[in-house]
């Protein structure tokens, strides 16, 4: 799930996710905004894949999990190297 595989489409990895969530985060954002900027770029004829919720939270865990990204007071914050 986290990298593609034989039964996994590159588009719904994990690490796939959280490479279109980085750009996002140039200023600090609330989960709900950033959700609401990923389900927007999700193209109409791709609805039968779309992005799920619970897809998207589990990128950001695995964001959080290798200090790609923090939460502070509520806020999404991008980590700097």
């Amino acid at each position: 799930m986290i990298l593609p595989s034989k039964h996994l489409p590159q588009e719904r990895a994990l690490l796939t996710i959280g490479a279109a969530i980085l750009p996002r985060l140039s200023s600090s954002v609330t989960v709900s905004a950033l959700w609401e900027q990923m389900a927007r770029a999700v193209p109409h004829h791709q609805a039968p894949t779309a992005l799920r919720y619970d897809t998207f939270v589990l990128a950001l865990d695995l964001l959080f999990l290798i200090g790609a990204v923090e939460l502070r007071d509520g806020l999404v914050i991008r980590q700097t190297p």
